[in-house]
């Protein structure tokens, strides 16, 4: 029986009209060394986006009682910066590291014992994970979104699965590794041990090297990132040739990621009827048109504007702190606010403001940009802009500051 179950697999391997050929999988390339090396790298950058993503989701979603500081002011736009430069980075690796280990995925027997058959269903979750993660996270960064369901949670849960499975694989796989790349002089094959899909055959071979394959996979790694970290980057900007925004491209110069006309906002921005109300907990309820905004606009900050996708700039911004408003209105010293913009239906048509944001010297509804007054794209007649926040959660279209 096993000697007619070899015979078959020997077939399916060995004839070129066959799927599974033999010789698809020769190449001394496919060794543990490299795929350590490989997974290494992978595990560091998927830590780094794990843990700025995990950043970035308290700032969009806060706990009580974990409160994200306002300070520095550029912090996000370094987190985020890295978040989408390691991401984008871990493509190539990523490819790189399942083309090297793709025989044990094929190898026969599929399972060999109990322990063997819990470590393949445990690669299932990292693999299947990990390819998600890179190639939602570059789609969003595109604003491409071939899918139903919303990319936010669906990328922030299956970070968690994926960080779980990596876990786990380190602590199934680590001493293997350890070893790998503690014996440069000894390159054991991926194949040993794996039945006839697992087998490598010996001798030499006519293209790139071990040392050339790990230099082109991370030179396109750090192409990639050259390529696109411009735009969060200044001294790269020229650079930037993949970057999904240029920073210095878009009304009054700054890019936007959504319109006014996106927002549905046109009519109720310019009315003559709009009106900031301040009201919650408050002992004096406010209301200001545009005209009186503008007048009470005196404090100027420069602050970054920081993008999930990865894009930021820094700029120079006049309006009313909101500090001030919160005082003018009478609330408490330990107060909270929301600010709620004109636009409906959005996810992101509210944002939160901790009392280390609220009281913030440099957190404005800002009604200029650039001494400009603000561009309907920007937010006008006015926009929340903060230290220290994701750029969705810099609020346009500001209508209503709902003290609580």
């Amino acid at each position: 029986m096993r000697e007619t179950l070899e015979r078959r697999v020997r077939d399916l391997t060995t004839d070129p009209g066959q799927p599974l050929r033999q010789h698809a999988y020769q190449s001394p390339l496919r060794d543990e060394r490299l795929a350590a090396w490989l997974g290494a790298s992978l595990g560091v950058l998927f830590s780094i986006c794990f843990l700025t993503g995990l950043y970035s989701h308290l700032h969009q979603h806060p706990l009580s009682w974990l409160p994200v500081p306002a300070r520095p002011a550029g912090l996000y736009r370094v987190t985020q910066g890295l978040h989408v430069a390691a991401g984008i980075a871990s493509m190539p690796i990523l490819l790189a590291k399942l083309w090297v280990v793709w025989p044990r995925f094929v190898s026969l027997p599929a399972v060999k014992n109990a322990a063997h058959l819990v470590e393949r269903i445990g690669l299932f979750p990292l693999v299947a994970g990990g390819i998600f993660m890179v190639f939602s996270g570059i789609a969003n960064i595109a604003q491409w979104y071939p899918w139903r369901f919303g990319f936010p949670a669906a990328h922030y849960w299956v970070a968690w699965i994926v960080a779980g499975a990596l876990v786990a694989h380190v602590g199934a796989k680590g001493a293997i590794a350890r070893r790998a790349l503690a014996r440069p002089s000894r390159r054991p094959r991926l194949g040993d041990g794996d039945g006839v899909l697992g087998a490598v055959a010996e001798g030499a071979h006519a293209g790139l090297s071990r040392r050339g394959f790990l230099g082109t996979v991370f030179g396109a790694a750090g192409v990639l990132t050259l390529t696109t970290v411009g735009q969060t980057v200044t001294p790269l900007s020229r650079a930037a040739l993949l970057g999904a925004r240029d920073p210095g491209v878009g009304p009054q110069g700054r890019p936007v990621n959504r319109s006014a006309a996106n927002a549905g906002v046109l009519h109720s921005s310019t009315s003559a009827d709009y009106r900031l109300i301040v009201e919650g907990k408050v002992r004096r309820p406010l209301s200001f048109d545009a005209s009186q905004l503008e007048r009470m606009a005196r404090h100027t900050a420069r602050l970054p504007i920081s993008c999930v996708e990865g894009w930021s700039y820094s700029a120079r911004w006049r309006g009313v702190r909101v500090r001030d408003l919160l005082a003018m209105a009478g609330a408490a010293p330990t107060a909270t606010a929301r600010v709620h913009s004109l636009e409906g239906g959005s996810p992101y048509s509210s944002s939160f403001l901790d009392h280390a944001q609220a009281h913030d010297g440099d957190t404005l509804l800002a009604t200029h940009l650039d001494g400009m007054r603000l561009d309907l794209d920007h937010g006008y007649p006015l926009r929340l802009i903060g230290p220290g926040r994701p750029g969705v959660n810099q609020t346009k279209w500001v209508t209503r500051l709902v003290v609580e």
